[in-house]
């Protein structure tokens, strides 16, 4: 995901810096590293280990006054400025119609490739007020969830 970010940060007029964290302990250092380093927000890699990390990544970013966006939501609601991502019921029952279709017989080499069709955009005012940021009404109105 760096290398995407890191390819589009020019366009944008920013600089992208990578900084990692792979336990839970790490998300402290990792957020005072990327605040270190100068940077004005954190993107949230993509990977399950940080799926229950939302209060540790939302204390963090607090701390180091740090936007953070993220794909779970339970992030924004622990105090992540944004989160963006697959809704993870959809996803669940998705994966259940599959299993279904198994047990009923069906070789899984027969099912098909499906992608998320449905994504949340929780937004966290709370954490933008804190952060000195306003968030345009236009994107306020398109949140499937606004923390007040």
């Amino acid at each position: 995901m760096f290398k995407h970010v890191e390819a589009s940060a020019p366009a944008l007029g920013v600089a992208a810096v990578a900084v990692n964290a792979t336990t839970p302990q790490a998300i402290a250092a990792a957020f005072a590293d990327a605040a270190q380093q100068g940077a004005g927000a954190v993107i949230v890699a993509a990977d399950a280990f940080f799926s229950g990390q939302g209060p540790q990544i939302a204390a963090a970013a607090a701390r180091h006054r740090l936007a953070t966006i993220s794909l779970y939501r339970d992030h924004a609601r622990a105090g992540a400025l944004i989160s963006y991502g697959q809704n993870v019921a959809e996803f669940h029952r998705q994966a259940a119609r599959y299993v279904d279709r198994i047990l009923k017989g069906t070789r899984p080499a027969e099912l098909p490739v499906e992608q998320p069709t449905k994504f949340d955009l929780v937004i966290n005012h709370k954490t933008a007020s804190a952060l000195g940021l306003a968030i345009p009404q236009e994107l306020l109105v398109f949140a499937d969830e606004v923390i007040e």
